[in-house]
C-alpha cells in the first residue's frame, strides 16, 4: 500500500532534485517547513521516497550519460575525457545498463564424484 503524503512532503520531493539541486536544507526551505523543525525527521519520514526519486533522478540521467559515453568516439581528446567516461559508466552501471558479459560454458556430460566414504 502507497504512503499517502502531505502536500509539504510532495513538494519537498519535487524539488529536491530541481530548484534545490539535491540540497535537503534547501528543499525543506522551498517546501515551507518550519525552520526549527529537525531536517533529519523530513529525512526519516519520506526516506523509502527519497530512495526511489534518487533511483529516477539517475534514470533520467541514463540517456545523457550514454552519449557522453558515445561522444568519445568523436573527440576522444578531449580534457577530462577519463573523468567523464568513468561518470557515464557508473551511472549507466547503476541504472541497470551495463556491459554484459557471455560465459561459454561447455561438457561432456560426465561428472565424477570422489568415492563415498564409509564413516558418512
Amino acid at each position: 500500500m502507497a504512503k499517502t503524503l502531505t502536500e509539504q512532503q510532495q513538494i519537498f520531493l519535487e524539488v529536491l532534485f530541481n530548484e534545490a539541486g539535491g540540497d535537503v536544507v534547501v528543499a525543506k526551505r522551498l517546501a515551507n517547513y518550519s525552520p526549527t523543525y529537525p531536517t533529519s525527521q523530513v529525512i526519516k519520514t519520506l526516506q523509502d521516497e527519497i530512495i526511489e526519486a534518487t533511483k529516477a533522478f539517475l534514470a533520467r540521467s541514463g540517456p545523457k550519460a550514454a552519449i557522453k559515453l558515445v561522444g568519445v568516439l568523436d573527440n576522444p581528446t578531449e580534457l577530462g575525457i577519463k573523468e567523464v567516461l568513468a561518470a557515464s559508466k557508473d551511472i549507466l552501471d547503476r541504472i541497470g545498463v551495463s556491459k554484459t558479459e557471455k560465459v561459454d560454458i561447455t561438457s561432456n556430460g560426465i561428472f565424477v564424484l570422489p568415492a563415498k566414504r564409509g564413516d558418512d
